[in-house]
């Protein structure tokens, strides 16, 4: 809801209240306030014009050369290139020195050689949003009411100097889908009074009731329907004053008929329809349900085919409007209409939101009478436009209405101690407090003992319960004065468990590492959701899936990663890392909810370094990835118990993929895609891993143990071996330290040799061996007997024998 301040100000007394201020004191009673919109802000030197002259600009055919009066001591020459701009126009000027909206400087310039002093201004370029423009300016500039003083600020006359509040009104708040409605607000939250617009009307000598009948067959549907008669209408525009507020809340104007109902729709929040009396075609009004199959023309010029489930407004044989939403071609306002029958109704929220939505006419009205209209104000808001009618359309109303009612909606009248009030709001206030909150939100009260009786005027219908009552109380009261208390009784404090302590650590140390965190979704397609997967399961499948992609629950993180990588690599970030911790789904048996279990994965490609300026260039690889996981597992204490073993993967490439163990367990794989999957993707080299994070996060870590830095020199040896194609150094390296214990320290592959000077089936790795004794400095004796006993070991069980 749009609230203009301007407008606010007609209803209310706002003296020492800024906007600004306005709109916090609506925010802290209950109702967001989203922003405030101040209409000219940075717009200035904008003034109304008058054109004196207009003539063909001599070297352009779309521009006009004009001679404006500004209101200074002589008219300026401005060159135009408005279709519509025309001699003896008063229309908006921004003269030279103006700014307009964007920070947009007007500045004396020539055009095609005639010089321009300014610039006559359509209103989208004042500001305005082309959709609320009136259609005969939409293409051109806006002229002003002939009677437009010149050289006052244009800014003013068309309520620029306004400042807009956009209320984001929850659905139980449709009292202030008004003006009135909010400045009821307002004054509940000032303890101001309201005041209420003028409808006194001159008494006809016709009555209304003598020019059309009422009949309502559909009476839960339309409870209460009133119309009013307004005889020797002239069509014409409405006042600008109107128009303004109308464009200001986001409305067209059109004519002075139709705004002058959209304007009571925005007043009273209550919804009206005026229609073309002798385009009627009858002397009756019969609402009823329409007829399944039944056809109607709109407003908008299409044909909608009708249910039972609609209601209608006809003229006795055929339908002129559906009921709530839109009217109907054959009975608009036009510009020869001298009569209008006026309706004002109050029609079943739920009738109106089933036509509304069945026909895509989702409209202020409608979404008025959706969440509930203010039954009391029917008759009111009727009696408002008619006056208005009277006022600017110069019609003549007819005495009194042509109504049905059947209404028997009453004012909700609810009951609460001043003792429950303070107990559930921790507060100590007085029966006077509490009256005097229910007095400016003008609820009647009355009070016996400790019991407190409230009647609910029937434009809250929010009011129902006792905690409603409590919910008036606390947001006039004020939510920041209510007092601040700890819950009684026992509690445990909040901390994490130790799996969501290594969860968090695992998460930290791999953004470290230059991952970002992922988040895909955990539906998959039926083709996607077993590849990669660590166990395989029969897939789960969504009895109502949206789409066949989101279809089955993912045995695997795997394939969202490379989803990811795609996206990004499409878009020229061709080199990424990301990991998700999430959970996946493994089937349980047809009866049984699924196993849910949380994996760890991630996803590499493109570039581990790139330093630019040192020409130094180095791509991702599996060492890279393994390399990242290393520093995972030593961080969680788990460096001793974890493998890697070759191994082969659907999906990955053969040669550069390894199984993970923890232990004997096997939790995990790391390698590269396989060479056809990254094609597919339209991938660079990528490496991926994933494991079971459960499995890692609940493994039993040995107690951490701390060693004194050696004092001693330690010896190093290196040995080249010549083993089988197809031994691993995995297996080769726990030959060595188990054999060299106690003295052999360390361990690690430094080179590795296939060439042509090798054996058929061989092939050469080269290990480094440090030895080390903490408590003494080792002989050579010492060391050779020690290496010896780690070559025969090897040549034993490895078939492993020293390159000569």
């Amino acid at each position: 809801m749009f609230v203009s301040y301007k407008w606010l100000e007609d209803y209310i007394d706002l003296t020492g209240v800024t906007a600004a201020e306005l709109a916090e004191k609506i925010t802290k009673s209950g109702i967001e306030v989203e922003g405030v919109e101040i209409l000219n802000e940075g717009i200035k030197g904008v003034v109304v014009g008058h054109v004196l002259e207009r003539v063909q600009h001599p070297n352009a055919d779309k521009l006009s050369k004009c001679l404006v009066d500004v209101g200074e001591d002589q008219p300026v020459q401005i060159i135009c290139g408005a279709p519509n701009v025309a001699q003896g126009q008063k229309v908006a000027v921004a003269k030279a020195g103006a700014v307009l909206p964007g920070n947009f400087k007007i500045k004396r310039a020539k055009l095609r050689g005639e010089e321009s002093n300014g610039m006559i201004c359509s209103l989208t370029e004042l500001g305005m949003e082309g959709k609320v423009v009136p259609k005969e300016y939409s293409e051109g500039i806006f002229v002003f009411p002939a009677d437009a003083e010149v050289g006052v600020d244009a800014l003013a006359l068309l309520n620029r100097d306004d400042e807009v509040l956009e209320l984001s009104l929850t659905p139980n708040r449709a009292d202030c889908l008004s003006m009135l409605g909010v400045a009821y607000e307002v004054a509940a939250i000032l303890g101001r009074e309201v005041k209420l617009p003028e409808t006194n009307l001159e008494p006809a000598a016709e009555k209304a009731s003598d020019y059309v009948k009422i009949v309502v067959e559909a009476k839960e549907d339309n409870p209460l329907y009133v119309a009013k008669l307004i005889k020797n209408v002239k069509i014409g525009p409405s006042p600008l004053w109107m128009q303004t507020r109308l464009m200001s809340a986001g409305i067209r104007p059109h004519n002075n008929v139709v705004d002058i109902t959209n304007y009571i729709l925005l007043e009273y929040g209550q919804p009206l329809h005026a229609f073309d009396y002798e385009r009627l075609g009858s002397k009756e009004i019969l609402v009823r349900r329409a007829v399944d199959g039944e056809k109607f023309i709109t407003l908008d010029d299409t044909e909608r085919t009708l249910t039972s489930e609609h209601l209608v407004i006809t003229n006795g044989v055929e339908p002129v409007a559906l009921a709530g939403v839109m009217g109907g071609a054959n009975s608009e306002v036009s510009s020869d209409t001298t009569t209008v029958l006026l309706e004002s109704a109050y029609f079943s929220g739920g009738t109106v939101r089933k036509a509304s939505k069945d026909h895509g006419l989702r409209s202020e009205a409608s979404a008025r009478f959706e969440k509930g209209v203010d039954p009391k104000r029917v008759r009111a808001a009727g009696e408002r436009a008619a006056y208005l009618m009277a006022m600017y359309a110069g019609g003549e109303v007819l005495e009194g209405a042509a109504e049905a009612d059947t209404l028997t909606i009453e004012p909700a009248v609810v009951s609460i101690t001043l003792e429950k009030i303070n107990r559930v709001l921790g507060t100590e206030l007085v029966m006077a407090d509490v009256k005097d909150i229910f007095n400016r939100l003008q609820f009647p009260v009355s009070i016996e003992g400790d019991l407190i009786t409230v009647t609910a005027p029937t434009r809250r219908g929010d009011i129902r319960i006792e905690e409603d009552l409590v919910e008036e109380v606390a947001r006039l009261y004020g939510y920041d004065n209510i007092p601040m208390t700890l819950p009684i009784g026992s509690s445990t404090p909040g901390n994490l468990s130790d799996y969501q302590k290594k969860r968090r650590e695992v998460r930290q140390y791999l953004e470290g590492a230059g991952l970002y965190q992922a988040v895909t979704y955990s539906l998959t397609s039926e083709d996607k959701a077993t590849q990669f997967a660590l166990e395989q399961r029969d897939t789960i499948r969504l009895a109502m899936p949206m789409s066949e992609e989101r279809s089955v629950l993912r045995l695997s993180i795997m394939p969202q990663l490379l989803e990811v990588l795609k996206y990004n690599s499409a878009r020229q970030n061709d080199s990424l890392a990301v990991y998700e911790t999430g959970a996946v789904f493994l089937a349980n048996g047809v009866d049984s909810l699924p196993v849910e279990k949380e994996h760890l994965a991630g996803a590499i490609t493109g570039l581990m370094l790139n330093n630019s300026w040192q020409g130094e260039k180095k791509a991702v690889d599996f060492y890279v990835v393994k390399g990242i996981l290393e520093g995972m597992f030593a961080k969680l204490g788990l460096t001793e118990r974890v493998q890697y073993v070759q191994a082969q993967v659907e999906g990955m490439h053969p040669g550069r993929t390894a199984e993970i163990l923890l232990g004997s367990e096997k939790i995990g794989f790391v390698g590269q895609v396989h060479p056809n999957v990254q094609k597919e993707l339209d991938l660079k080299d990528t490496y991926v891993f994933e494991l079971s994070l459960k499995a890692v996060l609940e493994a039993n870590a040995p107690v951490l143990q701390y060693e004194a830095i050696p004092r001693f020199p330690s010896i190093t040896r290196d040995i080249a071996l010549v083993v089988n194609r197809e031994t691993v150094s995995g297996t080769l390296r726990e030959i060595i330290l188990t054999a060299g214990a106690p003295l052999l320290k360390e361990v690690h592959v430094f080179d590795l040799y296939e060439g042509d000077k090798m054996e058929e089936g061989k092939k050469s790795i080269a290990f480094s061996l440090k030895y080390l004794a903490p408590e003494r400095t080792l002989t050579d004796e010492e060391v050779t007997k020690v290496h010896e006993r780690v070559l025969d070991a090897l040549k034993e069980k490895a078939g492993a024998v020293l390159r000569g």
